[in-house]
């Protein structure tokens, strides 16, 4: 991907995004938590991906041996962290018009966080029962599910983390045409370190001006 189509793709995921929010009557920082959180089930997907299908064949090789473990177990040992069926992103990407989406949406960061102890309490969960369109009391999960799903996996660069620091760049002035100041949630500062993946050194959020440690093996 150039930096061009990069630009591109970034600009288009905030204009969807923000005309949504535009019918939500949320302010930037209220719907900023959400979103991040909505790029990091898109990025933790795309990296399960990777490692499922050694995850099922050593699980499928040691099964009804006395070495058997659990999925769960092999996934954490191969990429961190294991992904329940209901917090795959296609499994709330393909659910019925009719479903709770907030619920659902919710249920799957709990799913995330019962097999990732760095993250719990972390994710946002009860802000996406707020991320509903004022003219038609619909839901704007669907649209924003659907938004995200075009960011590319198959690529070497970085396109999470770019997507990411992005967001958070337009929020943060968005929230700052508003005559305040922006703060990073710092459940969003954790998650984000999630995104970004650093090896070493630190971070330092600027909306904030909070200078986080990263962990090396994240």
């Amino acid at each position: 991907m150039t930096n061009e189509e990069l630009k591109q793709l970034k600009d288009n995921l905030w204009n969807t995004a923000d005309n949504l929010r535009a019918n939500s009557g949320l302010k930037a920082s209220e719907y900023a938590t959400p979103i991040l959180g909505l790029i990091f089930l898109k990025f933790i997907d795309s990296k399960y991906k990777k490692y499922e299908t050694e995850t099922l064949e050593i699980f499928d090789k040691e099964k009804g041996t006395r070495l058997e473990r659990s999925i769960s177990e092999i996934a954490i040992e191969k990429c961190g962290f294991y992904l329940p069926d209901n917090a795959k992103y296609n499994y709330l990407l393909t659910l019925p018009e009719k479903s709770n989406f907030a619920q659902e949406i919710k249920n799957a960061m709990e799913g995330i966080e019962e097999y990732a102890s760095d993250l719990k309490d972390v994710l946002p969960k009860e802000e996406y029962f707020s991320l509903i369109d004022q003219v038609t009391n619909k839901s704007v999960l669907p649209a924003l599910l659907k938004n995200f799903e075009d960011i590319p996996t198959d690529t070497e660069s970085d396109i999470f983390g770019e997507v990411y620091e992005y967001f958070l760049g337009e929020f943060a002035l968005k929230e700052g045409q508003g005559g305040g100041e922006f703060f990073t949630p710092s459940t969003v500062v954790k998650y984000m370190v999630e995104v970004l993946a650093p090896t070493e050194g630190k971070i330092l959020d600027m909306n904030t001006m909070a200078l986080i440690h990263s962990v090396a093996n994240h």
